[in-house]
């Protein structure tokens, strides 16, 4: 089993050094806030890089840029091709380290996209996600549209992304290790009260697909909300390996190690689950069985997904707090 190497100090050939800063969460409602909020981010990497001259990955969570307002104006909107990103990119040449970041991006069809980004050393986009489940009833976003995208990282390290409540679904982080992400990075804004519900689905989607999971939060209040910090960085066997704090700008590091979670998808026997859901019974019959026996999956390719108390739910909209009843189908 891998260690933290104490963040990165004792850095070993293998393992990539992964930081996680617990942004305080800002206030953000104007242009010329957003442009103050991009500039502190990118003062930020530079932080980072200083902290550890290990560091490969500097990861910030969601919200980092907008804030928690849920502000769907088109004036602190961002694209990807906007002086946001470009400030992004530009830090993270300057200080030849990676950086995920968080922006809620523009959409000419309608809601905007809570999006996320993981751009390399050289100032490239290598990742770009858009969040496929917002938290809902409070978001407005529209739903994510590009799936459930990877990427090769440091050290040839395969990268995905979630965004906070993505991750409360076992089926985003089955789904990044399918497509073969060792590491799956989740961005939140979460608040306290979602405190123990975050622990155990880090803890679980790293356990249940051989992945090493790095995940944090937005930190502090921003006069409103308070965010809760609580960096985590979970081991393929559900381990915690490192944990942050409820303070804000706190970066915390770990060293991952991408090759022993190699190591265990291809000579564990017991506890393969990612291996095993797709051979079952592979003592009893040769090579397992590989048929879709989950009906919930099947209604969801014919578009039917229906629970048995649908008609029962009450809550179908985002009504309760304070949005208008949407009109628009969705179309993919």
């Amino acid at each position: 089993m891998s260690s933290s190497g104490l963040g990165g100090l004792n850095k070993s050939p293998n393992g990539i050094v992964v930081g996680l800063v617990q942004l305080q969460n800002p206030d953000v409602s104007t242009p010329a806030q957003l442009a103050a909020q991009a500039q502190r981010i990118a003062e930020l990497v530079g932080k980072a890089r200083r902290n550890n001259p290990a560091m490969d990955l500097v990861v910030f969570p969601e919200y980092a840029l907008h804030g928690l307002s849920m502000s769907t104006d088109d004036a602190i909107m961002c694209r990807l091709d906007g002086p946001e990103v470009a400030a992004f990119k530009a830090a993270c040449v300057e200080h030849r380290i990676w950086g995920c970041f968080s922006i809620m991006e523009h959409n000419p069809e309608g809601n905007p996209y809570n999006s996320g980004l993981i751009i390399d050393d050289r100032g490239e986009v290598q990742l770009f996600y858009r969040k496929l489940h917002p938290w809902v009833p409070v978001e407005p976003w529209e739903p994510g549209d590009l799936g459930v995208p990877v990427c090769t990282g440091p050290k040839g390290a395969i990268l995905s992304l979630v965004i906070c409540h993505d991750g409360m679904f076992p089926e985003m982080a089955r789904e990044a290790a399918y497509k073969g992400a060792e590491i799956i990075i989740r961005t939140a804004g979460y608040t306290a009260p979602i405190r123990h519900a975050w622990r155990v689905t880090n803890q679980s989607n790293a356990f249940q697909n051989l992945a090493q999971t790095a995940s944090v939060c937005l930190c502090g209040t921003d006069g409103t909300f308070d965010s809760m910090g609580e960096g985590m960085f979970c081991d393929f066997d559900g381990t915690v390996l490192v944990e942050g704090s409820h303070r804000p700008d706190e970066i915390i590091a770990c060293e991952m190690r991408p090759d022993l979670v190699r190591e265990a998808r291809i000579h564990w026997g017991v506890e393969n689950n990612i291996y095993q859901l797709g051979h079952r019974g592979y003592v009893a019959v040769k090579g397992g069985a590989s048929d879709c026996p989950y009906t919930f999956m099947q209604d969801m390719v014919r578009r039917a997904y229906r629970l048995p108390w649908e008609a029962d739910v009450r809550v179908t909209d985002g009504t309760s707090c304070g949005f208008p009843p949407p009109e628009r189908h969705y179309k993919r």
